[in-house]
């Protein structure tokens, strides 16, 4: 096969259909824009969402939800990834800080249960899940909330 005898699938190019054209062509004179108005005239049209000056649906319907000024942003993280650090070592935020588990506490860390903790730890952070404080303490070590 040659780049010369390369050449598109049977069927799959068909010519473009030429508007206006006369008569003859089944689509000439209006060419498929009908009889004057605003959509027939050159760079006619409405924009996306116009209703001919009736109240467009977006703006008819209600504005859903809204931003909760009071709600807090709480950092959560899984207690396998507290293996990192060595046995006895007291983890608070500027531990976890360092040791690039966090970089933004936001409004508090809450550590939850999922994984296996094989040091003993104490943990000083804002929140912990049931499990978590029950994984830290079967380590041998404790949960402190700050």
């Amino acid at each position: 096969m040659n780049l010369s005898e390369l050449k598109p699938a049977e069927g799959s190019r068909e010519q473009n259909w030429r508007k206006g054209r006369g008569h003859g062509s089944g689509n000439g004179k209006t060419a498929g824009k009908g009889h004057k108005g605003q959509k027939a005239r050159s760079g006619g049209g409405v924009r996306p969402g116009f209703e001919g000056g009736q109240t467009p649906l977006y703006r008819r319907l209600p504005k859903r939800g809204f931003t909760n000024r009071n709600t807090k942003e709480i950092i959560t993280f899984n207690i396998d990834r507290l293996n990192i650090f060595e046995d006895g070592v007291v983890v608070n935020l500027s531990a976890l800080k360092a040791a690039g588990i966090i970089n933004n506490p936001k409004d508090g860390i809450k550590i939850l249960g999922n994984g296996e903790l094989t040091k003993k730890l104490t943990v000083q952070v804002n929140y912990f899940s049931k499990s978590a404080v029950e994984k830290i303490e079967a380590a041998g070590g404790k949960a402190e909330v700050i």
